[in-house]
């Protein structure tokens, strides 16, 4: 919980270096023709748009989850929602 408060203070480069740093790559999956890269950080998950899906341009944006079961909600809710 003090890491996911942290994280959030963060500027965005900042997070990408932590991520890079101390995060584990999980994979990535492709939403809307873009590519995001999902990270893990103890319980924190982070799924990553790097600016022309290539991540040597730098991060377009990233969405922070809670623990694994949001990461299967929202991974679960994101697949539905496909169909």
């Amino acid at each position: 919980m003090i890491l996911q408060f942290f994280f959030r203070q963060m500027s965005l480069s900042q997070k990408i270096s932590y991520l890079h740093a101390k995060g584990v790559s999980l994979g990535s999956r492709i939403k809307n023709g873009r590519k995001m890269h999902i990270f893990m950080v103890r319980n924190l998950f982070v799924e990553v748009v790097y600016k022309n899906d290539n991540a040597t341009d730098g991060a377009e944006k990233v969405h922070v989850l809670r623990g694994l079961r949001n990461l299967n909600n929202y991974l679960e809710q994101e697949f539905r929602t496909t169909f």
